[in-house]
């Protein structure tokens, strides 16, 4: 396949679970044009010695994400919203720290 037909083919982003009951985590990107070979295309890259139970895919384009100029003011705690602030909570007596 050429250079040229695979950049007209969307990106899929691919989560694998390495073993039953672990989260899915990223693991890398494929290109395909649909979803079943987005995962057939995940699962020859990133499966195929056994290193996963499970595989998602996602298009590119699903995904928003903040970029390094978002470091500062849209990580800042907001100060207006006290309410997110872990005083105003109790914790019941019930509830056990490790």
């Amino acid at each position: 396949m050429s250079e040229e037909a695979r950049a007209e083919w969307p990106l899929w982003e691919v989560f694998a679970q390495p073993k039953t009951g672990a989260e899915h985590v990223h693991c890398g990107s494929v290109h395909a044009p649909d979803a079943e070979i987005a995962l057939q295309n995940a699962r020859d890259v990133y499966a195929r010695r056994g290193e996963a139970v499970s595989l998602w895919v996602a298009p590119s384009t699903a995904f928003a994400s903040t970029t390094p100029s978002d470091e500062g003011p849209f990580f800042d705690p907001g100060q207006e919203k006290i309410y997110r602030h872990p005083q105003f909570y109790k914790i019941p007596r019930e509830v056990k720290f490790r």
